[in-house]
């Protein structure tokens, strides 16, 4: 709660009594005028601070407590407003209640308190607290949806198991909430993405150290050397580090991304041994990153491994923040990488549209729209099953005559089964993808042309794309395992 007043006896008095009865439930602020009141709930605003009760005194210079109470409501639409008057002012406080939506008013003095104040108070906030609903507390996450920037920042949140709020300005027109925030960041809301923390701090277009210095990840080695060192967090990466580490080696990870490697990326694993309900990818990250640490593995993520050289029985790794550590035994589990389609234009599109390793946590922004997943393997599958249930149609590219050459039987099944994915088998591309004119990045509706050939019948095909999801044969089979 927030109270406002110029005269510093009157306001020393009323956040003295507000403390003595509602301290222990509520935040009791105070501000010496409505311009520093209103700083304040913008910056509240910022945080994603609920303001439960606004108690303003109405004569003060420059803005009188009406003024005030007015365009706090703007703000934090929320509130309950509360008026402190004279007995001169009475009418004022009348018109305020018609006119300004102001809740009550309240007469000066108030003593005793326990009579003329909390009574009233208790009301308001009663009825607040009825209609409140709490507010997101955690990390938040500004951007647009077709900047590759924000799908970047957001894919490296969810891949390191933190949680956020993702916010898109392009609905502040329609959306009040997301408008009012807006309002409340002023300039800061121009330059996207911008990341909230709860503590008041704002990172605007942050690279990703900055962004793990902020959440504590840990980038830095403990020491300068150890028994065994894994260069890749993947499955392989991290279930090598458990058996060292659980033999008493000690032990470190060095992953560029995140921990969980492009497994952490498949919306749904179901052959993995030992979870026979199956589980996500990110499950399976989190778990394996669980039991690494349970036996003091240090994981250093993100970094990155950029030189090594052999000295003697010794093994050397620079790191690319320029440190170096050494080890006995160097162990190389660095996966594989998503073969780049050669398609013109493409690169332009990566994370604005175009998306390699599945999107998925774009699958959700996909309601009622068409996605194109080219690969004919597992991690297409799982792909296509994961935003199906989602996209009003899932169209599956497939170079071969069938999946059944380099998919899971399990999974041809399912994708039989479902109704909105279809395949297309014997694809190829003869065209790029182009922009055209379109906004904030978005996908023009002309994206390239399709081959599709049936023995000798061969016919061309132009179609438009929202989304697309390229998963390459080759990086695909790494699933096989899964």
């Amino acid at each position: 709660m927030l109270t406002v007043d110029d005269d510093p006896e009157v306001l020393r008095a009323i956040e003295r009594d507000l403390r003595g009865h509602y301290a222990e439930r509520y935040r009791v602020m105070r501000a010496n005028s409505g311009s520093a009141a209103l700083t304040t709930l913008r910056e509240l605003k910022a945080r994603n601070n609920p303001v439960a009760l606004l108690l303003a005194d109405q004569r003060m210079p420059q803005m009188d407590g009406v003024g005030f109470l007015t365009q706090a409501m703007d703000i934090h639409p929320q509130a309950k407003r509360a008026l402190l008057t004279a007995y001169a002012d009475t009418n004022a406080a009348i018109d305020a209640i018609n006119e300004a939506r102001v809740h009550y008013y309240l007469m000066k003095p108030w003593d005793p308190p326990e009579e003329k104040l909390f009574p009233a108070l208790d009301d308001l906030l009663h009825d607040w607290t009825a209609q409140f609903r709490p507010l997101y507390e955690g990390i938040r996450v500004l951007g647009t949806r077709w900047s590759s920037r924000a799908y970047e920042l957001r894919d490296f949140l969810g891949r390191n198991q933190v949680p956020y709020q993702w916010i898109d300005v392009e609905v502040a027109s329609t959306d009040p909430e997301v408008r009012r925030l807006l309002d409340s960041l002023g300039p800061e809301a121009e330059t996207l993405p911008l990341i909230l923390f709860p503590d008041g701090e704002r990172l605007a277009e942050p690279p990703f150290p900055a962004v793990a210095s902020k959440l504590g990840l840990h980038t830095k080695a403990q020491t300068n050397f150890y028994d065994l060192a894994i260069i890749g967090g993947g499955p392989a990466g991290l279930a090598a580090a458990v058996y060292g580490a659980s033999e008493g080696l000690r032990t470190v990870i060095v992953e560029r991304e995140a921990p969980g490697g492009q497994a952490g990326l498949s919306s749904r694993i179901e052959n993995y041994l030992g979870f026979p309900s199956g589980l996500s990818g990110g499950d399976l990250a989190r778990r394996a990153v669980a039991q690494a640490r349970r036996f003091d593995v240090e994981i250093l993520s993100p970094q990155e491994a950029q030189n090594l050289r052999i000295d003697g029985p010794y093994r050397h790794i620079k790191l690319s923040d320029g440190s170096e550590i050494s080890c006995h035994a160097l162990l190389l589990a660095m996966g594989v990488q998503w073969r780049a389609l050669d398609v013109p234009g493409i690169e332009r599109l990566q994370g604005a549209g175009v998306y390699y390793g599945g999107g998925a946590s774009e699958a959700i922004a996909c309601k009622g729209e068409t996605v194109y997943i080219v690969g004919g393997a597992n991690s297409a599958g799982q792909a296509a099953m994961h935003f199906s249930k989602f996209a009003q149609r899932v169209i599956m590219l497939v170079r071969g005559g069938s999946l059944a050459s380099t998919m899971s039987h399990y999974l041809i099944e399912q994708i039989d089964k479902t109704p909105n994915i279809e395949v297309w088998t014997h694809t190829s591309r003869r065209n790029g993808l182009h922009r055209g004119r379109r906004e904030l990045c978005r996908p023009s509706s002309d994206a390239f042309l399709e081959i599709r050939a049936k023995g000798d019948h061969v016919s061309a095909r132009r179609f438009a794309c929202e989304y697309y999801v390229a998963l390459s044969d080759r990086a695909d089979r790494e699933d096989a395992e899964h």
